[in-house]
């Protein structure tokens, strides 16, 4: 949860507001992408979204207010990506489920990818990210929800330890794909790749 000094001023509820607020949080990624965070102010934010500073204050009080909503969009946006491939898992085969699961995620930190890296790399140790823990368990908590509609084919000891084990074995996986392949590698390849390590040990008994 967000603490209080970085929790927004009012939330956008017509048309017009939530417009100017997509605007500065559109140009809010810009500019952290460009310029990193230490680098970023609310003045070249306004300017950038072409709007006033006042305008930009009426609704973040701060860069810090301005950098927790801009990260809670984007995780947001991430997690409907997860979710969209969870929906279209159901009724399939479980190889052919874990596939669109890890080719969800991969593609979820693909949406804005720039911006992603920032957040990871520059904002890890800031209070401005306190809502991470809680994207994270709601990703925890589908992956176990996937994992427990093949009870034949999933022969892990203890799946919770095993979807914990995935989470961060995944996301460095995922990291080092989308942004670091070694040249001739595909996202699709490395994909595939990540998709048979997944599943031989999630089949393999313990």
């Amino acid at each position: 949860m967000v603490t209080p000094t970085i929790s927004p001023r009012k939330s956008p509820r017509q048309a017009r507001s939530q417009a100017t607020v997509t605007a500065i949080l559109d140009a809010a990624a810009r500019v952290l992408v460009e310029r990193g965070y230490a680098a970023t102010n609310t003045n070249l934010v306004a300017e950038r979204a072409g709007v006033s500073v006042g305008s930009l204050y009426q609704y973040y009080p701060n860069k810090d207010a301005l950098i927790a909503a801009l990260h809670e969009r984007h995780a947001r946006e991430m997690n409907q990506v997860v979710e969209q491939a969870l929906a279209d898992s159901e009724g399939l085969g479980f190889e052919a489920a874990l596939s669109l699961l890890i080719e969800g995620v991969v593609e979820a930190h693909r949406v804005e990818a720039g911006l992603h890296r920032v957040l990871e790399t520059q904002l890890s140790g800031l209070d401005v990210l306190d809502d991470h823990v809680e994207t994270e368990a709601k990703i925890s908590a589908q992956i176990r929800a996937l994992l427990a509609r093949y009870p034949g084919e999933v022969r892990v000891p203890d799946p919770r330890l095993a979807v914990y084990l995935l989470m961060h074995a995944l996301h460095g996986l995922v990291h080092a794909v989308v942004f670091e392949r070694p040249p001739g590698v595909s996202i699709k390849q490395a994909t595939r790749e990540m998709v048979r390590m997944t599943r031989v040990y999630l089949t393999t008994p313990g």
